[in-house]
């Protein structure tokens, strides 16, 4: 589990794709904290570190999470979100993130708004239906909130630290991110859709 806050900014040093999925090298300050068989959140995908060197860790991306995932655009050189997995005593800063991307969304405006950056989001309705204004999402591994929604959109604005310490910061119209909507709200649906008789929704996992 995880809770949004980014712990660094880490590099793609290679990523090798095969009929299998793909082998991630990503270079970190973090490499000292990292064990074989830890839980690290790339861009707000939970991997497991299958090796470890001196600069970074490496992981594999099986097929499913590719597809539902922006990390096949990943590119030797792509910066990245990263957090090491919540401690028990850790403070739980952002918000419950699993990890567990349910898809992907497309920046389709930015604008500035005082010292803030003003990020919409296309987002396809059958995630849409777990957002709410002032709510919580995680975007690329980041927890922020959300500050408005429509029917095919919502915006989130980025504090300068955000900005700094993520790669929200290089975001423009037309990047993909990967979303993690409240995993509340799909046990909410799937636990009234059952007392009221109806068939529980499995759009997202």
């Amino acid at each position: 589990m995880f809770t949004g806050l980014v712990a660094d900014l880490g590099t793609v040093r290679s990523l090798q794709r095969d009929a299998d999925g793909a082998r991630l090298r990503i270079d970190t300050s973090l490499a000292a904290e990292i064990g074989e068989g830890d839980s690290i959140s790339v861009n707000g995908v939970c991997l497991t570190a299958s090796a470890v060197h001196g600069d970074g860790f490496e992981a594999e991306a099986i097929e499913e999470t590719l597809r539902r995932s922006s990390l096949d655009r990943l590119r030797e050189g792509s910066s990245v979100n990263l957090e090491l997995a919540l401690r028990a005593s850790d403070r739980l800063g952002g918000h419950i993130v699993q990890g567990h991307v349910d898809g992907i969304g497309t920046v389709l405006d930015i604008r500035e708004d005082g010292f803030s950056r003003v990020l919409e989001i296309a987002v396809e309705p059958e995630l849409a239906r777990y957002l709410v204004e002032k709510g919580s999402v995680a975007l690329d591994g980041v927890s922020l909130t959300i500050s408005s929604i429509d029917e095919r959109s919502f915006a989130v604005s980025l504090i300068p630290e955000t900005l700094r310490r993520t790669s929200l910061g290089a975001a423009e119209p037309g990047t993909v991110v990967n979303l993690e909507v409240d995993v509340l709200a799909k046990h909410v649906e799937r636990l009234l859709g059952s007392r009221l008789g109806q068939p529980a929704t499995e759009g997202v996992r």
